[in-house]
């Protein structure tokens, strides 16, 4: 379908620049890459819950919350790596720079195009699977630290108090792909 080829388009389009702005600063990708990751699920709960008010009706599809809670999931992604990766100043700019410019043109998207939109998502969470595969490489090689995990995922996720960076890793991978799950879903729906 052309929707799907459009979003893959996309996706691939934003997965070659992380790629070329990131390579393998796993943790800095995944502090710009989750602060984006957070805005669909708000754009589209919130388109949502807009429309079952202005029908008044119930929410149909019963979507709103999934949708927000996915977007507070990938808030706590964001909030994790910050821990992780401590983001400089330039790295913060483009993380206010990417979410200002994801934000607008998603809402675009969802409001006009939400097929186009959930498939998109799925697909940029079946990359961020990729992604953090790669991550969990990088950790078993050597090649990055497998620090101790930061105090916000061991409470976030109920790891134990000794948990290492690629506990972290495993739970995030799993969040996502559980995110790519239900937006091909919503996808396939519509």
């Amino acid at each position: 379908m052309i929707s799907d080829n459009v979003a893959w388009f996309l996706t691939m389009t934003f997965r070659w620049f992380a790629d070329t702005f990131f390579a393998k600063r796993y943790g800095h990708r995944a502090v710009v890459l989750e602060t984006v990751a957070g805005v669909p699920g708000m754009v589209a709960g919130m388109w949502n819950h807009l429309r079952s008010l202005r029908k008044m009706q119930p929410d149909e599809r019963g979507w709103i919350k999934t949708l927000l809670d996915e977007a507070e999931n990938e808030r706590m992604h964001l909030m994790i790596f910050i821990e992780i990766a401590k983001p400089n100043w330039v790295e913060r700019l483009l993380i206010v720079f990417a979410q200002f410019v994801f934000w607008n043109f998603y809402f675009i998207l969802y409001v006009f195009f939400p097929k186009t939109a959930h498939r998109m998502v799925g697909y940029f969470e079946d990359q961020a699977v990729i992604s953090y595969t790669q991550y969990l490489e990088e950790i078993d090689a050597g090649r990055t630290d497998n620090i101790p995990a930061p105090q916000i995922a061991i409470d976030y996720y109920g790891l134990s108090p000794n948990a290492r960076l690629r506990e972290v890793v495993k739970a995030v991978r799993a969040d996502e792909q559980g995110h790519a799950d239900v937006n091909h879903s919503m996808a396939d729906s519509l």
